[in-house]
C-alpha cells in the first residue's frame, strides 16, 4: 500500500544512531559530525517505489562526494525477506550505491525519524537540523514521469550551499515500512 512521508518540522535536529552496515561494522550519526550535510534515506529492496528510483539516487549521489549519505532499511525482513542484508548487499550492487546501508531490525531509529515510507529522505544541514524531507521528484511507477532527482538533486545543492531549501517540500510516496507486531 502507497504511503506518503510525514512531513516532520523542518529545523529538527537529526536523531543520533548507532546500527549495523551491510559488512556488520557499526555507523554512527557521530561518524559523519563534520560533514557539510547529511543524507538519511529509508531504503528497502522489495519495494517497487525504490526500485523505480534506485539507479538515478546512486548516480547522483556520486555528484555529491561531500555529502554524508546512509540508507536505512527498517522492514520486518522475517515478513519481507528480500530485505534481509544480503539482499540489501545485491541491491547496493545493482543500483551503484556506495554509502553505508544499514539494517535497522529493530525498527528503533525509523520510528525516531518519523520514517513512514520507502523511499523516504531526510536531508540536514551542517548542523544537522532538516533541511528537507520528502521525494526524490515526481515521477512514481507507472507515472510515465522520467525519474531526474530533481526535487532530491536541487535540496542536496541548497544544503552544501549552506542555503535553505525553498518550501514547499513534496512528500515522498513509497510503500509503507513494514512494522514488525
Amino acid at each position: 500500500m502507497a504511503v506518503s512521508s510525514q512531513m516532520v518540522p523542518l529545523g529538527t535536529p537529526a536523531p543520533d544512531f548507532a546500527l549495523p552496515d551491510l559488512a556488520g561494522r557499526t555507523i554512527r550519526s557521530d561518524d559523519f559530525a563534520a560533514a557539510p550535510g547529511l543524507l538519511v534515506a529509508f531504503l528497502c529492496n522489495h519495494c517497487p517505489y525504490v526500485r523505480h528510483i534506485e539507479a538515478e539516487l546512486g548516480r547522483l549521489l556520486e555528484g555529491h562526494p561531500d555529502l554524508a549519505v546512509v540508507g536505512v532499511c527498517a522492514n520486518d525482513t522475517d515478513a519481507y525477506p528480500d530485505d534481509r542484508p544480503e539482499r540489501l548487499a545485491e541491491q547496493a550492487r545493482r543500483a551503484g550505491w556506495s554509502f553505508p546501508y544499514l539494517v535497522n531490525a529493530e525498527q528503533t531509529v525509523a520510528r525516531t525519524y518519523r520514517a513512514a515510507c520507502t523511499p523516504d529522505f531526510f536531508l540536514y544541514d551542517a548542523q544537522h537540523r532538516l533541511a528537507y524531507r520528502g521525494a526524490m521528484d515526481d515521477s512514481t511507477p507507472g507515472s510515465g514521469k522520467p525519474v531526474t532527482g530533481a526535487l532530491l538533486e536541487a535540496a542536496i545543492a541548497h544544503v552544501l550551499a549552506g542555503e535553505p531549501v525553498p518550501e514547499p517540500h513534496r512528500p515522498s510516496l513509497g510503500c509503507s515500512i513494514k512494522w514488525r507486531q
